[in-house]
């Protein structure tokens, strides 16, 4: 839900900071006070266009920012699987295609049925899937969500100080808030929700989340199907190409390590006059020149010296004989390091046929890994490994083609016999939607509008076969919900005839409708936070008192806030905010208060009647009175009712 919200430089609004509670939040004020811009604001946060004409004149850019309790959600855990290793692994057993079929199975199942990729998911677990997929982070089960408006129409979307690409924003907030009236937030007007909303109510999403995961592996199925079955030429060419890329890299023999080795002794080799002179130096200045040159007195000579006068200092004092002692051994040590670099200069030779090999070798290694833009020898056997196990599958395709048309023939009939008990349940729950919703709407004083839940399928020769009526069994287009294409419709005056919702002009019908819908499916909603922006358009006072206790109902599973013009609906707030605006300093301001309940009463009162007289006052009592003895008769109806 949203715990607070923090708007700068929006509009007319110069700062505003708003606690809000869990239950039912009002906002009241005269028309063009700045309601309205408060709903933009929160539009701003979901991601919503917005432009630079909303930030304050005088300022750079205009920020909102929404703190949301999210609750403790579900551990999503990262599981890896390689596919190519466990491929490889199967092809190099001798596994049969039927084997090999399976590990494609099994890898492409892992991809498809991560928790986000169902509509049904639950949305806690789809809430936390779509956090982990962005590396976002909750701190105490919170979630802060900012987007910054620049003049130059330049818009930031963070979520907890994270920047990051709009459309995640948009995302994850579609799982916190849900706007309707004025905003583009209207879930129950987009078709494609319908038959999510007529699955909840009918508590078929076990059943048609079973159906997605089938329909998903079908899919899979369908798709390597189609991958096998393509032009028979064109898979002949594909397998030759392996063939010629396997040989070429399986020809060249090649080793994990094998460039460094070459390397290093190519360096030794191309250095060998060097190296010869370097041991000359060292082995003179250690062992002594054999130009016979009186003037040079070699490392040992001169060890050998100073041995001599230790050993004699070792004679006289017994505590210098660890001297002695260690000069003896580096004596020992310098004639085994010249008696080596000897040994070796006598190893070294001038060898350019090897170095020609060496050089060849490099060439072919490099020209192999340009050829196939992997940087290691490492990347080239791998690539080698892919090729062999798509061979398999080339090499096996007739076993393979015959094994996944039986599993799709399997797939069509399961999935068939779900899809088929599914539309059968829907058109019984249907019946019963379409007369919950006319009920409802006769308390919203639409007493003659009819409601009804179209439900159609499409026949398709290529889809599944299923009996959604006691009719013949026919094959009808299929996806992850079924067979049925679910479509709300209303007729809101005698006469007329059934329209889809997205047709209806009035927008006092809209919200209506909105609040009916949202009253019958409000357990089955997972949005947390519901916003109303003026849902009493049209309506008249005689029905703003079910509007309001309706309102409040909901907040049994939902936080509501509500922009209302009218006291019957403003006397349900469980916190009440005035907005009016001001001139300050010669700048226009939108101004909020919360409202203390002696305010509230003169709030209400001046909404009945413009002017607070006495009348005025005595009728906002008691409505309030009204409000909070429906709220105590209601709670004690439903003993299960928390705050």
């Amino acid at each position: 839900m949203l715990l607070e919200l923090n708007i700068r430089d929006f509009a007319i609004i110069d700062r505003l900071h708003l606690h809000l509670h869990r239950q039912f939040n009002v906002f009241t004020g005269e028309t063009g006070a700045g309601k309205s811009i408060i709903i933009d604001a929160v539009n701003a946060l979901l991601g919503g266009k917005i432009g630079a004409e909303f930030v304050r004149a005088g300022c750079e850019r205009a920020s909102v920012e929404g703190v949301f309790s999210v609750e403790a959600l579900p551990p999503i855990l990262d599981e890896e699987l390689q596919p190519v290793e466990v491929l490889a692994h199967a092809g190099s057993n001798g596994a049969s295609p039927s084997t090999l079929l399976e590990v494609i199975e099994q890898t492409e199942r892992y991809v498809t049925h991560r928790p986000a990729d169902t509509e049904s998911a639950d949305a806690r677990v789809a809430l936390a899937s779509l956090l982990h997929e962005y590396d976002i982070e909750i701190e105490d089960d919170t979630l802060i969500l900012t987007r910054d408006i620049f003049r130059s129409g330049r818009t930031v979307s963070r979520i907890n100080g994270r920047a990051l690409p709009q459309h995640v924003l948009q995302q994850v907030a579609s799982w916190l808030i849900d706007i309707h009236g004025q905003s583009e937030h209207m879930s129950l007007l987009r078709t494609e929700q319908h038959i999510n909303f007529l699955d909840r109510y009918a508590e078929l999403l076990p059943l048609r989340d079973e159906l997605s995961k089938k329909y998903a592996e079908w899919r899979n199925a369908r798709k390597r199907l189609q991958e096998l079955l393509r032009n028979e030429r064109e898979q002949q060419a594909r397998a030759d190409f392996l063939r010629f890329e396997i040989e070429e890299i399986e020809k060249a023999e090649l080793r994990e390590g094998e460039v460094e080795e070459l390397e290093a002794e190519r360096k030794v080799l191309s250095s060998a006059e060097r190296l010869r002179e370097l041991c000359t130096a060292a082995y003179g200045l250690i062992k002594g020149s054999e130009l016979g040159s009186d003037s040079f007195s070699s490392a040992l000579d001169q060890l050998y010296a100073a041995q001599r006068s230790v050993q004699e200092l070792a004679r006289l004092d017994k505590s210098l004989e660890g001297f002695a002692e260690m000069l003896n051994e580096a004596t020992i040590q310098l004639e085994d390091v010249a008696t080596g670099i000897s040994s070796y200069e006598a190893d070294i030779e001038d060898n350019p046929g090897r170095l020609e090999e060496i050089e060849a070798r490099l060439a072919l290694i490099s020209q192999l890994k340009r050829k196939y833009a992997v940087a290691t020898i490492e990347e080239l056997l791998e690539r080698v490994e892919k090729d062999r196990n798509e061979l398999e599958s080339i090499t096996h395709r007739d076993e393979i083609i015959a094994e996944l048309q039986q599993k799709d023939a399997l797939y069509r009939r399961e999935i068939g016999k779900l899809a088929s008990e599914l539309s059968r349940r829907r058109s019984a729950s249907a019946a019963q939607l379409a007369a919950a919703m006319e009920e409802q709407l006769n308390d919203l004083n639409m007493r003659r509008a009819r409601f009804k839940v179209e439900i159609l399928q499409r026949p398709d020769e290529n889809g599944v076969p299923a009996q959604p009526d006691d009719g013949p069994e026919q094959h009808f287009a299929c996806d992850q919900t079924g067979i049925d294409r679910v479509q709300f419709l209303i007729a809101p005056n005698p006469g007329e005839p059934f329209k889809p919702l997205t047709k209806i002009a009035s927008g006092g019908e809209t919200s209506r409708l909105m609040l009916a819908l949202k009253t019958i499916l409000a357990g089955a909603d997972a949005t947390p936070t519901l916003i109303f922006d003026e849902i009493d358009s049209g309506i008249s006072g005689r029905s703003g008192q079910v509007v309001g206790e309706k309102l409040w109902q909901l907040t049994r599973d939902h936080q509501v806030i509500c922009v209302t013009h009218l006291p019957q609906i403003a006397a349900f707030a469980d916190l009440h905010y005035n907005v009016n605006k001001q001139i300050i300093d010669d700048r226009t301001l939108t101004i909020v208060n919360e409202l203390r309940p002696e305010q509230r009463i003169r709030e209400i009162a001046h909404i009945i009647g413009g002017s607070v007289t006495e009348s005025a006052l005595k009728n906002a009592q008691e409505m309030l009175e009204r409000s909070i003895l429906f709220k105590e008769n209601w709670k004690r109806a439903h003993s299960n009712y928390h705050y």
